[in-house]
């Protein structure tokens, strides 16, 4: 099992910056790929970033390129979601998610940190 638990919500204003941290522990071999999600209220959840963890190798959904950076700390098996320049539709909860390798769904899920922007 891996645990994984977010950090770092808040409430900000449009064009602020915050910077979201999820930390895991348990088996965290099982967790070489680390993303980030969002749930917006009535919507799916949807994509927002991923990196894998040994090689740095990232990905972006569009809505977010350019302004969210994901990085990780091995040393502290942890992931950062840098999200700057935020808008008012970036409003959601944020979820920490974990898998064993990019081909596998995700595995392991946090409980979520919510984000509110404000216009």
């Amino acid at each position: 099992q891996v645990q994984l638990v977010e950090s770092g919500g808040g409430l900000v204003q449009a064009g602020g910056s915050l910077r979201l941290s999820c930390a895991a522990s348990g088996r965290t071999f099982s967790s070489d790929v680390m993303g980030w999600f969002r749930q917006a209220p009535g919507k799916e959840r949807e994509f927002v970033a991923v990196i894998r963890r040994s090689d740095g190798w990232a990905s972006y959904a569009d809505s977010v390129k350019g302004r969210f950076t994901i990085s990780r700390d091995n040393a502290k098996i942890t992931v950062d979601l840098q999200m700057n320049s935020l808008k008012p539709e970036d409003t959601a909860v944020y979820y920490c998610a974990a898998k064993a390798s990019l081909l596998k769904s995700y595995d392991y899920w946090g409980q979520g940190t919510q984000v509110t922007v404000s216009s």
